[in-house]
């Protein structure tokens, strides 16, 4: 299964079409979004865009949250608060945002892999992609999906071989 992971679109409307045809030409089975759309409808294009199943977390950015899951369920999609284990592909997955300064986050979330708990931990926030295995588990941030921050990037996530790249947009 291939899965399309992004973060921090920041309702960058460009960058969030540039994401989805990275996603529909890599063929994605199912798009994560790991917070800070900002508005809804920003996910309405996202969903309205790929036909495919859809996770979420909310991040620190995104005010109208009633708003976002009334069109996540629209589509049958699940949105919800950090963190939220998803099980995908034969895997299970810790997706979150991210908890206060970018340090702290790192820190949490390389303290959730070395658990050992989850086949992979996937996380945002900190606008900073990287791709580690820690214990044979998988942390993932897919970066700056809005290009706020740094160049906009999405992750490709082969959830089989669970191997992940960056993809520029």
């Amino acid at each position: 299964m291939i899965v399309g992971v992004l973060s921090d679109t920041h309702d960058s409307i460009v960058n969030l079409e540039k994401a989805i045809k990275v996603f529909k030409n890599r063929g994605v089975s199912a798009v994560i979004h790991l917070g800070d759309f900002v508005a809804p409808f920003t996910l309405r294009l996202l969903l309205d865009s790929l036909n495919v199943r859809f996770e979420g977390v909310f991040g620190n950015n995104d005010g109208e949250r009633l708003g976002l899951v009334k069109i996540a369920s629209l589509y049958n999609g699940i949105l919800g608060e950090q963190p939220r284990i998803v099980p995908l592909g034969g895997r299970r997955i810790l997706l979150a945002h991210g908890f206060g300064d970018p340090e702290s986050t790192y820190e949490v979330v390389r303290g959730l892999v070395e658990s050992g708990r989850w086949d992979a931990v996937f996380y945002g926030h900190t606008h900073e992609a990287s791709i580690e295995y820690v214990r044979g588990k998988l942390l993932l941030n897919p970066g700056d999906g809005g290009g706020a921050l740094n160049k906009p990037t999405v992750a490709i996530v082969d959830l089989t071989s669970l191997r992940a790249r960056l993809v520029d947009l």
